[in-house]
């Protein structure tokens, strides 16, 4: 790297660290951090554990945003001012360590970027998702079963706890339905770029003549809203069923009818869970995740700006795939939303998702500022 495209990198940082002190509200940041601070030195704080676990990690997020950008701040004084000793001195260990640390700078400031992604009103909280093959039966029952794969390798990069809440087995293979609980701060700003349906392309390994076949799966994904918010459900207006567990997430608790089904009547909507072992605590997930769904569902009735809310909206027809995974003549993902483009399939089905997801946070944000 030659010390002029260092000069104009430095440039175009500092204008971009300007920007992003406005979008991160730094000066506000900092004053929130104090206030939840002093929350936590209540002798009272842990009383409610759920909550001020809420607190807790909303706080480390806020700190991580502010230590961030103070450090980046403290970068590039320091690589302003070794560029401009290599400029006047023409030193070439000096020239060699700016341009480390300049490279390093990048990184760092990329990193931070990422982190403003994250500025939606349900970004941090938990996620719910669901996947439902396609017609095709096998085929796309099977490639249901490897984005279930995909998702929780990936959550587990992330360091989100993944739990399967409700799971129904294919006839041959794969899967017929499950939905997954991703836990962490920031799992539904992640994974609401995962919303719609996914495109497969292979040599079907259940085809004994090895053609090449098409699949495809839907997937969506919700904000998980806790107690917090306030959805009165007439218990007139719901069914609960019982049903014996099975599958991913049942197999150890499937002796007993411990698994729900909710049916909220007015709107059709279906929930179920048999992630837990007993009878009681399914209930008690599967109406958070009701009063999720009707939540999310009131939401896009007031206003249909706010279809972010659940993500981009795409009907669950083929032929509107927001994402295709392609293995055979060639291999290649293509999100059809943001142009990114991967050679790499077998990496990101394995989980290495982030740049993908990146691409589509990225393209929605400067969509906005389009318009």
């Amino acid at each position: 790297m030659e010390l002029y495209e260092i000069k104009n990198g430095l440039e175009k940082a500092r204008l971009l660290l300007k920007e992003l002190y406005v979008s991160a509200d730094i000066d506000v940041l900092k004053r929130e951090i104090e206030g939840l601070t002093v929350q936590t030195m209540d002798e009272h704080f842990w009383d409610d554990q759920d909550h001020a676990k809420k607190i807790y990690d909303q706080l480390n997020e806020m700190k991580k945003t502010a230590d961030s950008y103070e450090h980046l701040s403290i970068k590039f004084d320091d690589l302003e001012e070794t560029y401009e000793y290599v400029k006047d001195t023409d030193d070439r260990d000096f020239m060699e360590a700016l341009q480390l640390d300049y490279e390093a700078f990048e990184k760092d400031l990329e990193n931070f970027e990422r982190i403003l992604l994250f500025s939606q009103e349900y970004d941090h909280h938990n996620a719910i998702l669901e996947i439902h093959p396609g017609a095709g039966g096998t085929e796309s029952q099977d490639w249901a079963s490897m984005l279930m794969r995909m998702y929780q390798r990936y959550g587990d990069k992330k360091g989100f706890k993944v739990e399967v809440l409700d799971y129904l087995d294919g006839e041959e293979a794969g899967l017929k339905s499950v939905t997954m609980r991703f836990v962490g701060y920031n799992a539904y700003g992640h994974l609401k770029a995962e919303k719609g349906v996914h495109r497969l392309v292979r040599i079907s390994p259940f085809d004994s003549s090895k053609r090449r076949h098409t699949s495809f799966a839907s997937v969506d994904v919700m904000p998980e809203f806790d107690n917090d918010i306030e959805i009165e459900i007439n218990q007139n207006d719901i069914r609960i069923d019982t049903y014996r567990a099975s599958g991913a997430g049942g197999q150890h608790i499937n002796k007993t009818d411990s698994a729900i089904r909710i049916t909220h009547i007015p709107t059709n909507i279906v929930v179920t869970c048999q992630s837990q072992r007993s009878q009681i605590q399914n209930r008690e997930q599967a109406m958070i995740m009701l009063k999720s769904k009707l939540y999310q569902l009131m939401l896009e009735e007031q206003a249909s700006q706010l279809s972010e809310i659940k993500g981009e909206q795409k009907a669950i027809e083929w032929g509107s795939q927001i994402r295709s995974y392609v293995l055979h003549p060639y291999s290649m993902v293509k999100d059809n939303r943001s142009g990114y483009e991967s050679n790499q399939p077998k990496m990101i089905l394995d989980g290495e998702l982030d740049d993908c997801i990146y691409a589509y946070l990225k393209s929605m944000v400067s969509g906005n500022n389009d318009e």
